[in-house]
C-alpha cells in the first residue's frame, strides 16, 4: 500500500459487472453508507456479465439453476428491468458519473483512468483479469472483494463452493489486486454464518451487502496508511470453475437450495 491519504477524500473508482439482481445490493448498501467526506466517488465502470454476449449468460444460467429456477430467477430479471434497475442508474441517481469501458486491459480505457487519477481501483465482480497496466494505474493500490475464503475457495461462485463443502461460515475476503487470480494480500475479512440448510438466493444477497460495509472499513484503513496486506499461503490454493449440473444436484442432495 502508498502513502497515506490524508487532506482530502479518498479518490475511488468501481469496476463491476452488470447485474441487477445480486451485484446491485452491494452498491445499494455502499452508496447509502460510505462517508462522503472520507470518500470520494470518482467513476463506475459497469461491464457486460460474465464478459460475454447476455445469450451465452441465459445458457450458463440456464444450465446452473435449473429449468424452474431459472424462470423464476428470469421472472426477477425481467421485473427489474421493466422498473429499469441497474447498477450504472443507481450510479447516476446517487450522482457517479459513469466510465465507459469495454475492457479493463484497454489502452483507451487505462488512459481514461490515468485522465481520472483514482488513488483506488475497487473490483465488484467484474468479469475479467486484471493485467499489470491496470494494477498499476491507481496511486494507493487495487482491490478486489471476494466471497470466499483465499486461498482454498479461489475462482468462480465462491458462495457455492462453500455450501456445497459444508462450510458453517462463508469467508468474505477484500485483498490487493496482483497479476495472479485472487493471489494479493488480505486487506480485510469477515465470516459470514451458513445455516445446515440453506439457500445460494440468501448467501449471495447477505454477502454482498455486509462485504459493502468490510469494503468501506478496509478503504478507510487505506486512507489511513492504516491498511495491512497480509501475504497468502499460496501452498493450500485450490481454484474452483463454475459450477456444473452434477455439482448443482450433490448442492441439492446437500439440503440447499439455489432460490
Amino acid at each position: 500500500m502508498s502513502a497515506p491519504v490524508e487532506d482530502r477524500p479518498l479518490k475511488l473508482l468501481f469496476v463491476t459487472e452488470d447485474d441487477p439482481l445480486y451485484v446491485i445490493r452491494f452498491f445499494e448498501v455502499f452508496f447509502e453508507e460510505y462517508p462522503k467526506d472520507q470518500i470520494e466517488i470518482v467513476g463506475v465502470s459497469v461491464q457486460e456479465a460474465f464478459h460475454e454476449p447476455k445469450w451465452k449468460t441465459a445458457k450458463r444460467i440456464f444450465r446452473f439453476y435449473g429449468p424452474i429456477d431459472f424462470f423464476r430467477l428470469l421472472a426477477r430479471y425481467f421485473k427489474v428491468k421493466l422498473r429499469g434497475d441497474s447498477i450504472a442508474k443507481l450510479a447516476e441517481t446517487k450522482g457517479h458519473p459513469i466510465v465507459s469501458c469495454g475492457s479493463v486491459n484497454d489502452p483507451e480505457y487505462i488512459e481514461r483512468v490515468k485522465a481520472i487519477n483514482p488513488d483506488v481501483i475497487a473490483s465488484v465482480a467484474a468479469p475479467e483479469i486484471f493485467k499489470k497496466p491496470i494494477i498499476e494505474t491507481p496511486s494507493v493500490g487495487c482491490i478486489n472483494i471476494h466471497s470466499g475464503r483465499l486461498p482454498i475457495y479461489r475462482g468462480m461462485m465462491p458462495n457455492f463452493w462453500q455450501l456445497l463443502k459444508g462450510e458453517k461460515t462463508a469467508c468474505v475476503t477484500v485483498h490487493e489486486m496482483v497479476e495472479k487470480l485472487d493471489a494479493g494480500g488480505i486487506l480485510g475479512t469477515l465470516e459470514w454464518p451458513l445455516k445446515d440448510n440453506d439457500s445460494l438466493d440468501r448467501v449471495i444477497t447477505g454477502t454482498k451487502q455486509d462485504g459493502a460495509r468490510l469494503m468501506i472499513d478496509v478503504l478507510l484503513k487505506m486512507k489511513k496508511g492504516e491498511a495491512i496486506a497480509e501475504p497468502l499461503d499460496m501452498s493450500n490454493k485450490q481454484y474452483f470453475s463454475f459450477p456444473q449440473p452434477k455439482d448443482v444436484k450433490a448442492f441439492r442432495k446437500r439440503g440447499h437450495k439455489m432460490i
